[in-house]
């Protein structure tokens, strides 16, 4: 049997949670007007970091992120809804055993120095997150990888180690992007996106100007992006409502109904696959035990946070991050609760009675993450727990924080299947990468190894519902809520009418897929 993964109508992680409510005036969704081509978009993120680069290997912020989506294109995109979208890749198929997949490669395509692409950029551009002097942060999923070879000019076969029905979608992650073959200087941004490198500016801003040999004819309709570096998401909002920028990710949930009335301004709401977490290291001697990381898990009031962190616009969260915007997300598992007498009872039982903690902070992850800690500490009190927190500072937050210290508040914002989800936050794989928990249970990889081979759908669903019953009892995340996205736009900038939930700003791709309208 081969299996293909090449048509639009595939959907990873099915649902209508994929799609975007774009508020205006009157609350009501706005549908999109007719594409027009033209003007300078100015974009203002708060997610950055002054030291990044634009190495493929490493895109840890929404603004790098952003800034590669402009400039260069991966094998497959994913749309809205989670649809896997042929980009570079044409199509793709498996062998019957799930070990082999071949790449058909789109033939014409230029990069923007006018090398046209074919299919040793994409191995080259593959093989630098594999080895071992690779820094890529993505390397625990490209672990599963035994060989890529150019078979032909326009075609790529990847052999794996083992079976796995869900690879395809690694070919769409960020830093998965393909590069000229040979050309280490990736700060030149090189690539075959939308738009050609003019500017960029770590921490300050980028630039770009519309490709205009693009290969895509329906996208990339700016003449110009220019991305600015706003940390604080006060001096977003009063530059979106000035007009000194048009687009702004990471709306104040607090403030989101007021943007949302604002002349003007149309707030852009997303549910999907994102959610606030405080992580507990479980190699640190203070969460080894798993009753004290249950405890802490019963010590936090989830609708608390909905009302008061997410003012609303998001849901409770039960400390697994494969949510209902997942095609195969367990709604049987039991409901962690707040129960601050079951915390004490097992914080007594792991000797841990009184437990004293620092817990790491700033808005850096997400918008309120400081309020939501001591919000968390409040909680924790009633159980005899004492939450200090650590106001950290926001630069240099994802690289000397996170996964640094004991506990500490991240996000994630979901990935295309549950595949990459899981393996890459919390699969023995990724340990020393992204696995910023330092979780490694036997019975969850194990579990999670079998789906990827599985090709009897029930029996797959069976196994990742199994993997999100022993994260949320036993792992180090404490996931409390479900947060929808919450961007904003000048009115006169166009979107699709369906928006993409797995990241922000349409999949961190609205440089691509927005427009002024007329």
């Amino acid at each position: 049997m081969t299996i293909s993964m090449n048509r639009r109508s595939l959907l990873i992680g099915a649902g209508a949670m994929g799609g975007a409510a774009v508020l205006g005036l009157s609350g009501q969704p706005l549908r999109a007007a007719t594409p027009q081509p033209g003007g300078t978009l100015r974009l203002g993120v708060g997610s950055f970091d002054s030291g990044e680069t634009l190495d493929p290997q490493v895109n840890e912020t929404k603004f790098m992120q952003n800034l590669q989506w402009q400039i260069r294109n991966n094998l497959i995109e994913i749309g809205a809804g989670g649809v896997l979208v042929p980009e570079l890749a044409t199509s793709w198929e498996s062998n019957d055993d799930l070990t082999v997949w071949v790449f058909k490669l789109r033939q014409g395509v230029e990069f923007h120095n006018g090398k046209t692409m074919d299919a040793d950029d994409v191995v080259f551009s593959i093989n630098l997150h594999r080895g071992p002097d690779t820094i890529s942060q993505t390397k625990s999923l490209v672990a599963v990888i035994k060989d890529v070879q150019a078979t032909a000019p326009d075609e790529v076969t990847i052999t794996l180690n083992e079976p796995n029905a869900g690879f395809p979608p690694v070919m769409a992650l960020t830093t998965m992007v393909i590069v000229p073959k040979d050309d280490m200087n990736f700060d030149a941004g090189i690539g075959t996106g939308g738009y050609i490198l003019e500017t960029y500016e770590p921490g300050i801003k980028s630039i770009v100007r519309k490709n205009p040999n693009y290969w895509k004819s329906d996208r990339a309709h700016f003449d110009e992006i220019e991305m600015l570096a706003i940390r604080d998401v006060n001096a977003r909002t009063t530059a979106l409502q000035t007009g000194q920028i048009d687009v702004m990710n990471s709306v104040d949930p607090t403030t989101a109904n007021l943007m949302a009335v604002m002349p003007g301004v149309d707030l852009v709401q997303t549910q999907g696959k994102v959610h606030y977490c405080f992580s507990m290291m479980t190699t640190d001697p203070l969460f080894q035990d798993v009753r004290v990381r249950k405890a802490m898990k019963l010590a936090i009031d989830r609708q608390d946070m909905v009302d008061k962190i997410l003012n609303g616009y998001g849901s409770i969260a039960n400390d697994q991050p494969i949510s209902n915007a997942y095609r195969y997300h367990n709604p049987d598992l039991p409901q962690h609760s707040y129960d601050p007498e079951q915390a004490k009872a097992l914080l007594k039982d792991a000797g841990a009675e009184g437990l004293t903690t620092t817990l790491h902070a700033s808005n850096t992850p997400f918008t309120g993450a400081v309020e939501a800690a001591q919000l968390f500490a409040e909680h924790a009190a009633q159980a005899g727990v004492t939450i200090n927190v650590a106001r950290e500072p926001e630069d240099g937050y994802w690289s000397n924080i996170w996964g640094k210290k004991p506990f500490f508040a991240s996000r994630w914002s979901g990935r295309a299947n549950e595949d990459l989800m899981l393996s890459l936050a919390y699969s023995k794989e990724a340990l020393g990468g992204y696995n910023a928990t330092n979780w490694d249970n036997e019975a969850f990889n194990t579990a999670l190894i079998a789906a990827r081979s599985e090709k009897d759908d029930a029996k797959r669903r069976e196994l990742y519902n199994e993997c999100q019953r022993i994260l949320s009892d036993e792992g180090g995340l404490i996931a409390p809520v479900w947060a929808d996205f919450l961007d904003a736009k000048a009115s006169k900038v166009g979107t699709p009418e369906e928006i993409s939930g797995d990241w922000d700003l349409d999949g961190n791709r609205c440089g691509e897929r927005w427009w002024f309208n007329a």
